[in-house]
């Protein structure tokens, strides 16, 4: 159940330091971070970090570097979510991103990461050495963990009779429906929207 799956590398789990390279690809020294890993979309993306970070009470701070997602803005979602949460529709408050919407994690897990994590900003920069001199001068503020772990199971939604009908496509949003050639339509319409 801990780590969600995804696109990142585990290190030192005793690390205060989890890093977000939006979606470039980089790799850092393994005793100076906890986790690091891609991000790409500020739905499914954002939940597997939060559901990630409260799963280690160890981690503090994250920082966020590497390119942003273009269209998705995935980094300003998650800077977004950290600053402001979620409305009663799931949306993600302010983000900028397509379609900013969480629906696998629990609102107490989303007022844990924003109280547990302080985000550093540096979308943009993908030097190595500026990220690993930033870890490391954060390595020198020692904050105590905080709390216990949150574990929460991922658990893929079952298709509805809808869905089932519509081979081929994917849910993204209880109201939107993706098919694999980028035909989006919503889930009220008919299949060939």
């Amino acid at each position: 159940m801990y780590p969600w799956r995804g696109e990142f590398t585990l290190g030192n789990q005793d690390s205060q330091v989890a890093i977000d390279t939006l979606s470039s690809r980089l790799d850092f020294p393994p005793e100076k971070v906890a986790i690091w890993g891609q991000h790409k979309t500020e739905n499914l993306g954002i939940e597997k970090i939060v559901a990630n970070i409260v799963s280690n009470p160890n981690i503090r701070y994250l920082i966020l570097c590497g390119d942003e997602v273009r269209g998705h803005r995935s980094g300003n979602s998650l800077i977004s979510l950290h600053a402001n949460g979620i409305d009663d529709n799931g949306r993600i408050i302010g983000a900028k991103g397509a379609v900013p919407y969480i629906e696998n994690i629990t609102p107490e897990s989303i007022a844990r990461f924003r109280e547990q994590v302080e985000i550093i900003d540096m979308i943009g920069n993908s030097s190595l050495s500026d990220i690993i001199a930033k870890t490391d001068k954060l390595a020198t503020v020692k904050k105590p963990p905080i709390g216990k772990p949150i574990i929460m199971e991922f658990v893929e939604r079952e298709k509805t009779s809808r869905m089932k009908s519509l081979s081929g496509k994917i849910s993204i949003h209880k109201d939107l429906l993706l098919d694999p050639y980028l035909d989006v339509g919503k889930m009220d319409q008919g299949a060939d929207t």
